[in-house]
This record gives C-alpha cells, structure tokens and sequence, in this order.
C-alpha cells in the first residue's frame, strides 16, 4: 500500500516541513503533497518520508492537463515500487561468528566515523518536525529503537556480507546479531532479504537498503564495501526518480549507475532528493576517498 497525503493551503509556509511534515506522520503517508494556492498559481510540494521535497508549479499560461501529468509522472513511479523489506531470519550463523570477525570490527570502526562526520543520525534532525508524542509513534510505527539515517556493509565472501541494521545508532554498531546481520541471499518470491542469525539473539531487521548492496556485490565482485549517506559531493551522477528506500526499483536504478561507473568498485552515485552511495574495495578505503569531500545538504530537485 502507498499512502499519499494531498493538503491545500492560501498561503506559503516559513518552514513546510515543520508545518507539514506532522501531517505524513498522522495521516500513515508515504507521501504528501501541499498544493500553495497564490492566486492563478499554484505550486505542488512533494515531501517524502526521508525528507525529499521539491515542486511542480502550475500558472495559467501551462494547462491544466499539462501540470496534473507532471505530478502524475512523479507519483506513479513511487506508488508502483515494489519494497524489499522482508526478513528471513536462518538461525545457522557459525558459533565462531556470533561475536563477529575483522570485518564485523571494521563496520564498527566505520559507523564511529559516520558519528564523527556529525551524519547520524541524520543530517535534518527530524526530533525537531515532531512532538514527542510523534516520534514514538513513529518509532512504533516502523518497528525502530531510535532514529538513525544512513547504512553500511562489507563483503564476507563472494556471496555474503554484513551490513548494519535498520533504526540503530550507526554509531554504535557492536553486537552481531542486534547491530550487524549477516546477508546472505535475497528471495524475490517474498521479497525478503536472508539473514543468518545466531539462535541466541533476537535478531533486529537488516537496513531497508539490503537488496540495493545485495544487487551491487552479487554483479562487481571487486566492491568490498558499500556507505549510503544523507549527504552529497560534487560532480556526480544520480538516479532520476526519488525511489523509496528499500525498493527494488531503486535498487536498480543505483546497480545501473554503479555499472556505468568507470571503476564500479569505486563508485560514487547520488539518489535523487536522498543521498549518497559510494562503492569501495574496503570501508577504509572508502573513508580515505571521500574525506573533506561530503556536503550535508542534499540538493532537491
């Protein structure tokens, strides 16, 4: 099911997310649009969920015909995505990997830096859009223990990897198990994403972008790490429809761009009114390149 919230209003808000951001939230939408009625004009705002926003404008020297296929041609292609967002949790985890290996140290070591880049939990602190009573019922809602933006993974083997999982502190990324799964296929049928868990822990859901790294280490064989940040760099490419995240769909659109990289164990790609992807042989590696690079406004558009 997706949910979009359609709100008009006379005047132009100071601030549109702090005034409309509650109504997402209140109203279960993956979406909304805030049509500003100025007049003969009219401009359709676009907020997502992850904090996207941009505008389809109307006047009355464009028809009417013209400006509802434009946000049609912007909705559709979020309403038909299709989410990857199941988990099957396989208690077969090897007993020397329930404390974790060199690699699970290094996703640790990787989140810290994150927390060092002052990226997490998210470069727009959505604690300041809502009441408390809103947060909680979001944290309910999405099943997290706190608000964290961004994830991380590192190959294991050709066909496995850990990653960090969904609502924690990337920060703080230390049990195996409740802050780093291990990925180890992906189930089109049920659209769920295969974890190998010890059957020790209750386990946490893996990042909601599982089937994107899934998508990436399966086809580059050389990518031995993958960081996706609410953040941008300059002169790079990016998707061309703001998928949610966790889609199969964006999942694609970032494996086409990765592919068309020149080296796409060394990639940079942007998701559009989102974030950052960034592909590297190692989560050093991949620290060392983008060091004084990141700016935290992600242009909208």
């Amino acid at each position: 099911t997706f949910v979009t919230s359609i709100l008009e209003t006379n005047e132009q808000p100071a601030d549109i997310f702090r005034a409309f951001y509650p109504v997402l939230i209140h109203a279960l939408s993956n979406l909304g649009i805030i049509m500003v009625v100025r007049g003969d004009e009219v401009d359709a705002h676009f907020m997502t969920m992850e904090q996207g926003h941009y505008v389809v404008s109307w006047d009355p020297s464009r028809s009417e015909a013209d400006f509802f296929a434009a946000i049609y041609n912007r909705l559709a292609p979020l309403a038909t995505s299709q989410l990857v967002i199941n988990n099957d949790y396989i208690p077969d985890l090897p007993e020397e990997l329930w404390d974790g290996d060199e690699i699970t140290r290094q996703v640790t070591w990787a989140g810290e830096q994150l927390g060092k880049l002052n990226l997490l939990p998210a470069p727009w602190p959505i604690q300041d859009l809502l009441s408390e009573r809103d947060l909680r019922h979001v944290m309910r809602l999405f099943g997290i223990g706190g608000l964290s933006y961004g994830n991380l993974s590192a190959r294991r083997d050709a066909l496995t990897f850990w990653m960090s999982a969904s609502g924690v502190d990337k920060s703080k990324l230390y049990e195996v198990g409740r802050d780093i799964l291990l990925v180890t296929d992906y189930v089109p049928e049920r659209n769920a994403m295969v974890l190998s868990v010890s059957p020790k822990v209750k386990p946490r859901r893996v990042s909601v972008d599982a089937i994107e790294h899934f998508m990436v280490y399966r086809e580059h064989p050389d990518v031995g790490a993958i960081v996706h940040i609410h953040a941008w760099m300059e002169d790079i490419f990016s998707t061309e429809i703001n998928y949610p995240c966790g889609t199969r769909e964006l999942a694609v659109a970032v494996s086409d761009l990765i592919r068309a990289a020149p080296d796409p164990s060394r990639a940079v790609v942007g998701l559009k009114n989102h974030g950052l992807t960034i592909t590297g042989r190692s989560l050093p590696e991949i620290f060392e390149r983008i060091d004084g690079k990141i700016l935290a406004q992600v242009p909208m558009s």
